[in-house]
């Protein structure tokens, strides 16, 4: 109620102060090989600082299970990372009790060159993390060469791709073999077998390039797109490479999606 003060002025009630929003604990993972994990990681980042509820520890593995037990949110982007049986099982209670877990490109790989044999030097995808690629729905198993390749939209209706149209890009195109349920949001038609891999001959057909696979109250959403490679990321290999490659992000389309993505794993308690 309002009224006069000492000096004859009206007083007015006190102004509510603004709810505090909750801290959201995020935690990236970005690490890994033949990609340029410095331009991925600042990238992510910066979406992750539109948002100041978002607070987030960064790692270059899955080791640090207390960080992943207390995350609310996971975001990977990462090449031949295999987390070890400990890590997976937390990864695993962790997303059945309603984590969100958005995967990014080659964090479905396990990759070995082979030394001998009738494959000898091609890449082989070998099976030593089941659990880990159960929980991602997908293992990557070959791409072919990187070229132009147009990207649909399998479900135009969920939050995640209305109003999403059609669109090419240039990136590496995954051959993956598909573990579970998959609710399948954008798809791609590769038509050539991929290069340099042992099972790059079962590569053409239509594969998903972005997709949700549920585990109990939580899910992963995964989105192939993204490679980067700048000059020094394929040392030892090679000590340089000539170009400096950006694919995906490039496109306006594929922040939206990121931006999108994120948004989607920050809603959790709507799962």
């Amino acid at each position: 109620m309002s009224g006069e003060g000492a000096y004859g002025g009206e007083i007015s009630p006190p102004k509510k102060r603004p709810e505090h929003p909750p801290r959201i604990n995020c935690v990236l993972v970005c690490g890994g090989v033949w990609h340029d994990m410095d331009f991925a990681r600042l990238e992510l980042l910066k979406l992750l600082a539109e948002d100041e509820r978002v607070r987030t520890r960064v790692f270059e593995n899955y080791e640090t299970l207390d960080a992943i037990r207390e995350a609310d949110i996971l975001i990977t982007y990462t090449c031949d990372v295999t987390p070890s049986l400990a890590a997976q099982e937390v990864l695993r209670d962790w997303l059945t009790a309603g984590g969100r877990w958005y995967a990014l490109h080659g964090t479905n790989s396990v990759l070995r060159m082979l030394e001998d044999g009738p494959n000898k030097g091609l890449w082989d995808a070998p099976r030593w993390a089941p659990l880990m690629m159960d929980l991602l729905g997908t293992q990557f198993l070959s791409h072919p060469p990187i070229a132009p390749y147009t990207v649909t939209v399998a479900d135009p209706d969920h939050e995640l791709t209305k109003g999403i149209e059609p669109f090419d890009t240039t990136d590496e195109l995954y051959h993956m073999e598909r573990h579970g349920d998959l609710h399948v949001l954008l798809e791609t038609e590769c038509t050539e077998e991929g290069t340099g891999f042992v099972e790059a001959a079962d590569a053409p057909g239509t594969h998903p390039v972005m997709y949700i696979k549920r585990h109990g109250k939580g899910a992963v959403l995964y989105n192939t797109l993204g490679h980067c490679r700048g000059h020094y990321d394929l040392q030892p290999m090679l000590d340089w490479w000539p170009t400096v490659d950006r694919c995906a992000w490039e496109l306006p389309v594929f922040y939206d999606l990121l931006r999108r993505g994120i948004s989607w794993i920050k809603a959790r308690e709507n799962a």
